[in-house]
C-alpha cells in the first residue's frame, strides 16, 4: 500500500511538473534560461575537478531531512575533492514547502555563509509548519511567522530585508526556477541525488555514511582497486 501511494505521489508530481514546464515554454516568446546556475553551493566549495553531488531537497519533507546528517559527514570528510550543490524541490503535498524555499532564496541572497545554517533550522523544526500544523493558519500568518523565524537565524539586521523579500517577484521567480530545474532533470520526489550528473540508485529515501563512503571512495582515488564496484552501484 505504501508503495502504491508513493508511486501515486510521483506520477501527480511528474504531471504538476510537465504541465509547468508546458506552459512556461507557451506563454510567450520571452522565454529565456535563468541568468545563473540553480543551486546552493555548501561552503562555496566547487572545484572543476572535484566529485559532484547534486542533492534535491524540500525543507520540510522529513526523508530530506533524515539524508542531510550523513551527507554532510561526508562532505566533511572529504574536503575539496568532493563538491555538493543543493537544489530545492518544493513538493505540492508538503504545506508551506514552496514559502520554506523561498525564504531560502532570499536568505541567500542576502548572507551566502546563512543559507545552510537555514535550511538546517527548517529540518530541526519541520513541525512548526508541516500539514497538519498550519492547516487552520493563513498564508499571510504563515509568511509572518517565517520572516520571524529566518530573522531569528540570521540577524535581526535582516528584517526589513526579509520581509520585503516576501514582497519581490523575483524571490517567486527563484523559487520557481528552482522547481522546474527540478522537473527538467526528472526529480519527482526528495531527496535526490546526482553523482557526477549520473542518477545515485535508490533515491527517495536517506543514504547513510557508509553508503555514502561505497560510492565516493572509488571516485576520489582511496580505493582505486575497487574501481569496478563503483561503477556497478550504478549500473
Amino acid at each position: 500500500m505504501r508503495g502504491n501511494k508513493q508511486a501515486m505521489r510521483q506520477s501527480v508530481v511528474l504531471l504538476i511538473c510537465m504541465l509547468c514546464l508546458v506552459l512556461e515554454v507557451k506563454v510567450g516568446a520571452d522565454y529565456i534560461p535563468p541568468a545563473r546556475l540553480d543551486g546552493f553551493v555548501y561552503r562555496n566549495q566547487h572545484h572543476p575537478d572535484s566529485v559532484l553531488i547534486e542533492a534535491f531537497f524540500d525543507p520540510v519533507c522529513p526523508d530530506s531531512r533524515d539524508s542531510w546528517p550523513a551527507l554532510k559527514q561526508v562532505i566533511t570528510h572529504y574536503g575539496s575533492p568532493v563538491s555538493l550543490v543543493v537544489h530545492l524541490l518544493p513538493l505540492p503535498y508538503h504545506d508551506n514547502a514552496f514559502v520554506a524555499s523561498r525564504a531560502l532564496h532570499i536568505v541567500n541572497a542576502l548572507n551566502k555563509s546563512a543559507t545552510f545554517p537555514m535550511l538546517e533550522w527548517f529540518f530541526k523544526h519541520q513541525g512548526k509548519f508541516y500539514n497538519a500544523q498550519t492547516k487552520n493558519l493563513s498564508r499571510a500568518s504563515i509568511e509572518k511567522e517565517m520572516v520571524k523565524s529566518v530573522t531569528e537565524v540570521i540577524g535581526r539586521s535582516y528584517y526589513s530585508s526579509i520581509k520585503s523579500g516576501f514582497n519581490d517577484r523575483k524571490t517567486d521567480l527563484h523559487t520557481r526556477v528552482s522547481f522546474k530545474y527540478a522537473a527538467s532533470r526528472g526529480v519527482s520526489e526528495t531527496p535526490f541525488f546526482y553523482v557526477n550528473g549520473f542518477l545515485l540508485p535508490g533515491t527517495g529515501s536517506a543514504l547513510d555514511y557508509k553508503g555514502w563512503r561505497k560510492v565516493i571512495d572509488p571516485l576520489v582515488g582511496s580505493n582505486s582497486g575497487k574501481n569496478a564496484e563503483s561503477f556497478n552501484w550504478f549500473l
